[in-house]
């Protein structure tokens, strides 16, 4: 096992960094709502071994993670080894997995899933990406039939100025294009979201409101009043705003479900296993889009897999002068009455 340091976060987009570093950080030990602690557990009796996890290309692209890590079946209240999580995994149709965007211990965890996913379903797989807008699916089927590797892909869709740690993913999209695994791009128009959040869905013109479901389902108390809570992060966040950016969110939660939802329904696609890529405020607690792709296709069973943020993401001054130190406790998150995910992969605290 390799026990150098975990790299430390790239930044990325304030918006989606704010969120994503206090969704998990302010929260982590509601994560671990089973009430286990790190000392409990020794490393040598629940660290990774090659002998009992999935071979990828991960393992030379990220680097190993710290000795003491290792998964929680949050459902049982056990500490399990990863072969046990994969073997779970394969046995669903959709797996949610979380991340904070820039954390790469997280893209290294979904690399190695993918990897397995593709050794148990034989390639009976679809990597979906919340990176990716939706409406670039023309470039990435050129990227699913050969013509494109992925600096074309990147190039052709104007990766690096719509999302700012794109090459994050080269991992994950070159492992799915060597095994013929499609690639479906999930998100909103990022423009879209972004007047909504500013103006409100009455804002949107005709041609921008097709390109969203028919129905939006802004009926979700659970959603908004943990949203309302993890938005308090922002020092200049007012109640007046919050109606919007509740908007905006669902609607990219609705988007991404809906485009899921219609891939999976179509012949031959069936019975492939999806893995969804998405930041983890989307997914946790069965909500956002977890909540609205089980409406759309309640007969499928999923799994929700999210790691923990361990104190590796570092804020910019800039975004730290934005943001405000906010506490999350676990009796504060007593109201969703549901653990964050069934699978947690946790990693030793960063000082």
């Amino acid at each position: 096992m390799d026990s150098s340091p975990l790299p430390k976060a790239k930044n990325c987009g304030l918006a989606r960094t704010l969120l994503a570093v206090r969704t998990l950080r302010a929260s982590f030990l509601g994560s671990l709502l089973v009430g286990l602690t790190l000392g409990a557990v020794t490393s040598k009796a629940l660290s990774e071994t090659e002998a009992d996890s999935p071979q990828s290309s991960a393992e030379k692209l990220f680097p190993e993670p710290s000795p003491l890590s290792f998964w929680i079946d949050l459902y049982r209240a056990e500490p399990v080894r990863f072969l046990e999580v994969m073997n779970d995994l394969s046995t669903v149709d959709i797996i949610y997995t979380g991340e904070i965007h820039t954390l790469d211990r997280h893209h290294y965890w979904q690399t190695r899933i993918l990897s397995g996913l593709i050794e148990k379903k034989k390639g009976q797989a679809v990597l979906a990406l919340e990176p990716i807008e939706q409406f670039q699916q023309p470039l990435v089927d050129r990227f699913n039939d050969g013509e494109f590797d992925f600096n074309e892909l990147a190039e052709a869709m104007n990766w690096s100025n719509r999302w700012s740690n794109f090459e994050d993913y080269r991992a994950l999209l070159e492992l799915a294009q060597k095994n013929d695994v499609p690639v479906l791009a999930l998100n909103a128009r990022a423009e879209t979201i972004r007047k909504i959040g500013r103006q409100g869905l009455e804002s949107l013109s005709q041609e921008e409101r097709n390109e969203l479901p028919e129905t939006l389902n802004f009926d979700d108390p659970q959603y908004r009043q943990l949203l309302n809570m993890l938005l308090m992060v922002h020092a200049s966040m007012d109640e007046s705003v919050l109606d919007r950016i509740f908007e905006a969110q669902v609607a990219r939660d609705e988007k991404m479900a809906s485009t899921l939802a219609a891939f999976l329904s179509q012949p031959g696609n069936q019975n492939r296993t999806a893995l969804v890529i998405a930041g983890s405020g989307h997914i946790q607690y069965g909500l956002g889009t977890v909540s609205r792709v089980r409406s759309r296709l309640p007969e499928k069973k999923d799994r929700i897999v999210l790691m923990t943020e361990s104190g590796e993401l570092v804020l910019s001054e800039e975004e730290a002068a934005m943001s405000r130190d906010i506490s999350i406790t676990h009796e504060d998150l007593r109201f969703l009455q549901q653990p964050k995910a069934d699978y947690l992969q946790v990693t030793e605290l960063q000082e």
